[in-house]
């Protein structure tokens, strides 16, 4: 029995390193590997912010007033651009051109009215096609203009209740910190489920799935080669993007152990890579694959918490999510690499991967040796 476990590995080893100089011999998969894991998470990381920053500002000033100069000088950089002084009848035409994001109206006498103890109203137009720097630009400006307005009227800007707000595993609240990291772990879930996939079906396009019938080979050695060939090379891949790109590159701290990390991305290679096989058994070609794969990693990326928390989502949507792997990993990983957990918390993700990765295996084993009796 020990000799048959033995031989079985050995030929499951042999069939990785095939698929190993299958994949080095291709220059396009190598090339996106490269690409996946450098350019497009700093790039994305640099480029996508969350935080409001040199958004065009406007400013309608009909008081014309020390307060209302006061007010449009506090819309400084980094946030906000110079504001630019427009008139009230070029608001329309310049929020349909999408040339500024904010324009503040400053009604005549405001500061008059202000002194008179009356309270007059102020006009904040918002373009809000970008809803994050929308919302957060509005707030922004809204506690600019009061600061501002109790200062220049000798009061306190300050309410009864003083909240101290305390930001724990990003106190700047930069954006790249988070983008980064499921940058990281989106290009996992893609590259991974993509190359398994791809790996069959070219055994399919070039031929070599006769020889691979000739062979005393099983089902499952094809698939185990498979998995633990492409599944190492994108754990390498992550793993110096992670080290290198994000942590270094980025300035991005890491909380938790990269160990432990690693080895959770071990756990979820196993479960994408045979979903990735599982796919490619009910495609016919390449394109086909593509075109069925591509919807299921939007899906499972869109909704994995990587964009947007779970909470947010429907109950029914969030219990469908925790049968895709890619949920329990990202919420294992966020809480490794952003607040240092342990073992002890995240062993219900690892055991909820491990569970859906045999589900997956399973279903590939099962459809794959169909699929072999039939070419045979």
């Amino acid at each position: 029995m020990l000799d048959g476990l033995l031989a079985r590995l050995a030929r499951i080893w042999r069939l990785g390193i095939k698929e190993l100089y299958s994949l080095k011999a291709d220059p396009v998969l190598a090339g996106l590997i490269l690409y996946t894991f450098t350019v497009a998470v700093y790039t994305v990381s640099v480029g996508a912010k969350f935080e409001v920053e040199n958004a065009a500002v406007a400013v309608v000033d009909e008081d014309q007033s020390a307060l209302s100069r006061r007010l449009g000088d506090a819309l400084l950089q980094p946030f906000f651009k110079a504001p630019v002084p427009i008139s009230a009848r070029e608001i329309d035409a310049a929020m349909d051109a999408g040339r500024y994001v904010f324009v503040l109206s400053i009604p005549p006498k405001f500061e008059h009215d202000l002194i008179a103890g009356r309270q007059p109203t102020l006009q904040l137009d918002i373009d809000a096609t970008a809803m994050s720097q929308a919302g957060n630009g509005a707030a922004y400006i809204q506690n600019i203009l009061v600061q501002e307005v109790a200062a220049a009227m000798g009061g306190s800007a300050t309410s009864p209740v003083n909240v101290v707000i305390r930001p724990k595993f990003n106190a700047n609240l930069t954006s790249a910190w988070f983008t980064a990291v499921m940058q990281v772990i989106n290009n996992v879930t893609m590259l991974a489920v993509i190359l398994s996939g791809a790996a069959l079906i070219r055994e399919r396009e070039h031929g070599t799935i006769e020889h691979l019938l000739v062979m005393p080979v099983t089902p499952i050695e094809i698939m185990l080669a498979k998995i633990w060939a492409n599944g190492l090379v994108i754990v390498v891949a992550a793993t110096l993007s992670l080290l290198i790109v994000v942590e270094w590159l980025l300035g991005v701290p890491v909380q938790g152990s990269v160990t432990l990390f690693v080895a959770s991305m071990l756990v979820y290679q196993f479960s994408v890579t045979a979903l990735g096989i599982l796919v490619a058994t009910v495609s016919t070609s390449m394109a086909q694959f593509g075109l069925i794969v591509m919807p299921a990693l939007i899906v499972m990326n869109l909704l994995s918490g990587s964009t947007t928390p779970m909470e947010s989502m429907p109950v029914w949507l969030q219990n469908v999510m925790q049968l895709s792997p890619s949920t329990h990993f990202v919420a294992l990983a966020q809480a490794v690499l952003y607040r240092g957990a342990g073992l002890s918390v995240i062993w219900p993700d690892l055991l909820a991967l491990a569970a859906i990765g045999a589900a997956f295996f399973a279903l590939a084993a099962l459809r794959f040796r169909k699929a072999l009796q039939s070419a045979g």
